[in-house]
């Protein structure tokens, strides 16, 4: 149920052709051959969606592949996300039983003449040499099963049998025409090391997602195998259980005795270290390269400093980004769950507008976010939901008002709020309905303040009232519809009343706040009575704790915004500058080379926070990368002229900086 499969047919070309279009698109992965070729530098297609309600297919310029007579086309085929085991239960064939290839290529003649070549029942299929391929487990290979030509037109070998038709509505399909994953970035492997206990390990020096790419000189029978991994235990040797379930090995099987260079084609790993199991001969760095995969995104913005702790930063959450945005924006892409987390995307996405132009990425996320929208407007805890939980949780599903906004304002197109408007008012009618509290968000189940450092103990949720966050972006998320509205030319009387009345609401229920997330939401989001009294408490919870942040997921993004915003910008840059547990630095100084989940995934000792929930290329604390911009730097955004057409510059520099340069590429 884990293989890859071969599929392929014939077609004839007699004149002379002007120009060639593929259209093309598969339920599970697919990589696309003409003649031999494989078309394109894509990878992963078509990519993670809700399958059944919105399938993209990619477009390719194919006319240099093709030839007049006999022409061959083919693609391989894998499970992936369509079905493969994907998702907290580990289950399989979450979308459908069968993989399946559909392709149009349209011919243009040089005597303006077309044709049109499809996928019918007369191709033909049989089994890949990928004999296992799993999102989350890596990738098997027997290269005693390649069939030699086999997407030319001339191959009589191999065991072909004929295809089955498989049916699915065409209405839901829709052209990638952006942010398609591909290899980015080649790293040559910095050192081949034995770890205290006898293991031969490959470090590459940076955490990652990708695959890797092997050389090895073999012969039948040979065997290469890694284990991908990301961080070494306390003494020196492999650690492989914060990746859970998850096997991310890569294995190759010599079929004769040759050279070759090999790397998986239908899965990627989150690694800085490879595990070598098995290899021919002695391997050496120079046969090891990691080749990085995420969505193709232009850079837009960069940052750095005369502090090396803070440019190592602003490095580590650049690649926590890049290692997370492959196709959806995943929590991590290491461990057996790489899902588009709802609460982690909302949390990042300005951040990520700032250093990337990630319009069309959020754009196709937040097309799947309406689609897996149910009627009343739940919105999920991932989307793709393959969850399905039976509540949504506040701060989660509220990145189907915040995502959208946050994208309008980075890039000044109001096609996404067209786009998302409907799913935004959605959102905000699911809280209304299900809420046990007229105009407050009370009652439900929810994530409440994510991994905050004041949670009782066994507990990974913050000590900050649930019903106070929940309802504290029930405002938030109605302040954002009635924006967007305004910008649409929508009629927003109902939504403004009703946000007067949870404003009244929540400054009743709630006059006193008792952690540091409750006083940046309160001041954040305009809700206190005097904001500037909010702030102020909140800054003296922070010195009060021996200057130390205690919030989670959903107060952190904020935190240092409220302190400066309201008199506390020098506190804001301790709270940066900070070395010591808890804080963005601690990490750097362990070597960290991404963003951690936890702020001590790896304490003082060497010691690990936990097996069950430890990544170490985790993003959504990256998104400090606003404050450094926004403030730091002073290039604020105007909500009256989105996409930066107006700017702000008004820096905060703080004495311990010598210099401090950003740069942001606007679109205007």
């Amino acid at each position: 149920v884990s293989k890859g499969t071969y599929v392929r047919g014939t077609f004839e070309i007699k004149k002379d052709r002007k120009e060639a279009y593929a259209f093309t698109t598969a339920l599970g992965l697919y990589q696309f051959y003409l003649n031999g070729k494989k078309v394109g530098e894509d990878e992963m297609t078509p990519g993670w969606t809700s399958y059944r309600r919105h399938l993209l297919y990619q477009t390719y310029d194919v006319t240099e592949y093709l030839q007049k007579g006999i022409n061959g086309a083919g693609a391989m085929l894998a499970p992936g996300w369509y079905k493969g085991v994907m998702g907290l239960t580990k289950a399989r064939n979450n979308y459908g039983d069968q993989t399946a290839f559909t392709m149009e290529l349209l011919i243009r003649y040089t005597d303006g003449t077309t044709e049109s070549v499809y996928t019918d029942p007369s191709w033909k299929g049989c089994d890949s040499p990928v004999v296992f391929a799993e999102i989350y487990d890596g990738e098997t290979y027997d290269a005693a099963l390649e069939i030699p030509d086999w997407s030319k037109a001339e191959t009589t070998k191999g065991d072909w049998k004929p295809v089955q038709l498989v049916f699915f509505d065409t209405q839901v399909m829709r052209t990638q025409y952006a942010a398609k994953v591909r290899v980015m970035d080649r790293i040559p492997a910095k050192r081949i090391f034995k770890t205290p206990a006898g293991d031969t390990v490959i470090d590459f020096a940076q955490n990652m997602a990708g695959r890797i790419e092997v050389t090895a000189a073999g012969k039948p029978g040979d065997v290469i195998e890694l284990h991908c991994f990301e961080v070494l235990d306390k003494d020196g040797n492999v650690y492989l259980d914060n990746l859970r379930a998850a096997k991310a090995t890569m294995k190759y099987t010599f079929a004769r005795e040759e050279t070759v260079t090999w790397h998986p084609t239908f899965t990627y790993m989150g690694f800085q270290y490879a595990l070598i199991v098995s290899y021919p001969g002695e391997p050496k760095a120079e046969n090891f390269t990691a080749c990085t995969l995420h969505s193709n995104m232009a850079s837009n913005g960069s940052l750095e400093c005369s502090n090396p702790l803070l440019n190592q930063l602003h490095h580590n959450f650049l690649w926590g980004l890049k290692s997370n945005f492959l196709d959806v924006p995943t929590d991590c892409p290491q461990r057996d769950e790489r899902l588009g987390w709802t609460g982690d995307a909302q949390v990042f996405v300005r951040t990520a507008c700032l250093n990337y132009d990630v319009e069309k990425f959020f754009t196709k996320w937040l097309a799947d976010l309406a689609s897996d929208q149910h009627d009343d407007g739940y919105v999920g805890h991932v989307i793709p939901d393959l969850l399905q939980n039976p509540q949504a949780s506040s701060a989660w599903g509220d990145a189907a008002t915040i995502c959208p906004w946050q994208v309008y304002l980075a890039f000044g197109n109001k096609q996404i709020l067209k786009n998302q408007y409907k799913s935004m008012k959605k959102w905000i009618d699911y809280i209304t309905s299900t809420t046990t509290t007229k105009y407050l968000w009370t009652g439900g189940t929810h994530y409440g303040d994510w991994l905050g450092l004041d949670a009782p103990s066994g507990s990974y949720k913050g000590s900050s009232n649930e019903n106070f966050i929940a309802s504290a972006f029930y405002a938030y998320s109605t302040s954002l519809v009635i924006q967007a509205g305004t910008v649409l030319g929508e009629d927003v009387s109902e939504l403004s009343t009703l946000y007067e009345n949870i404003v009244n609401t929540f400054q009743k229920t709630w006059p006193t706040y008792h952690t540091q997330t409750e006083c940046v939401l309160a001041a954040h989001f305009k809700l206190a009575k005097n904001c500037q009294a909010a702030a102020d408490q909140l800054a003296d919870m922070v010195r009060a704790c021996g200057t130390k942040l205690q919030t989670g997921f959903v107060g952190t993004p904020y935190l240092l915004h409220v302190l400066s915003d309201y008199g506390h910008t020098d506190l804001a840059w301790d709270l940066l500058l900070r070395t010591k547990y808890p804080s963005w630095l601690y990490p750097v100084t362990k070597g960290a080379t991404t963003i951690w989940e936890h702020w001590d995934g790896i304490m003082e000792d060497g010691s690990f926070w936990s097996k069950d929930m430890n990544s170490y290329n985790h993003y959504a604390y990256g998104s400090v990368a606003d404050w450094v911009y926004s403030v730091a730097a002073g290039i604020l955004p105007r909500k009256d002229a989105p996409g930066y057409a107006k700017v702000t510059i008004a820096p905060h520099p703080d004495k311990r900086l010598a210099w401090l340069r950003a740069e942001f590429d606007t679109r205007n």
